[in-house]
């Protein structure tokens, strides 16, 4: 996330506007529409966690328990279940 100087980047009249509102902080513009990212999709961390909930599927369809997955991913068996039934969910709809 870049930092801009919004004295640099607005027309007066907004700039004007905008400090009605905030004045010397740091302000968060989110991007908008289709233009807008998911959740790691910039950083590679959605699609890791996709790849490895997808391991603990197949383990489970393979025939691990849930303990089991629960120890070799380091979490702990509430979040393996989440993980397996969520996407039940998800196909389902």
């Amino acid at each position: 996330m870049a930092y801009a100087n919004a004295d640099e980047l607005l027309p007066p009249e907004l700039l004007r506007e905008v400090q009605k509102y905030i004045q010397g902080c740091l302000l968060y513009v989110p991007r908008s529409g289709p233009e807008r990212l998911g959740w790691g999709s910039r950083s590679g961390a959605r699609a890791a966690l996709d790849s490895r909930n997808d391991v603990i599927r197949s383990g489970k369809a393979s025939g691990l328990s849930i303990d089991e997955l629960a120890e070799a991913h380091g979490l702990s068996p509430d979040a393996i279940r989440k993980i397996l039934y969520c996407r039940r969910r998800e196909q389902a709809s």
